[in-house]
């Protein structure tokens, strides 16, 4: 089933909006493919406009910038420590922008859009003091 993202037929105050027109192919937004800890496979999609855009489905790697060193390696990850968009998706190893994940190097905070980039870029944190 699709997912609508068009005007709401409600106000804020509740009341109830006329429709101005049908529903349009642009308004309907993609299912949703979430980014995890796997082996690595990216697909690649049409958008508007022709244009085209990477969804990491699984990844085992991520780029690594290192702010004291200012060096950028790639790591690979071994789970999701914390994800501010969905504590459960801790538990499901499920990567969005923002996650902290544990790597070879250290914990990560992931900077990059994992459902529009392609790609896995992210930054070196400080260890929380235990």
């Amino acid at each position: 089933m699709g997912i609508w993202q068009g005007r709401s037929r409600r106000k804020r105050t509740g009341g109830r909006l006329r429709a101005i027109r049908k529903k349009r192919r642009f308004e309907i937004a993609r299912e949703l493919q979430i980014a995890t800890v796997g082996a690595g496979s990216v697909k690649t999609y049409r958008v508007r406009g022709a244009n085209v855009k990477l969804r990491i489905l699984t990844t085992a790697t991520i780029n690594v910038y290192d702010p004291a060193s200012k060096k950028t390696q790639s790591a690979k990850i071994v789970t999701v420590r914390e994800n501010p968009a969905n504590p459960n998706y801790v538990q499901r190893n499920i990567i969005t922008r923002g996650a902290i994940l544990e790597t070879e190097l250290g914990l990560v905070r992931v900077r990059s859009r994992p459902g529009q980039d392609g790609v896995l870029n992210g930054v070196r944190v400080a260890a929380p003091a235990s």
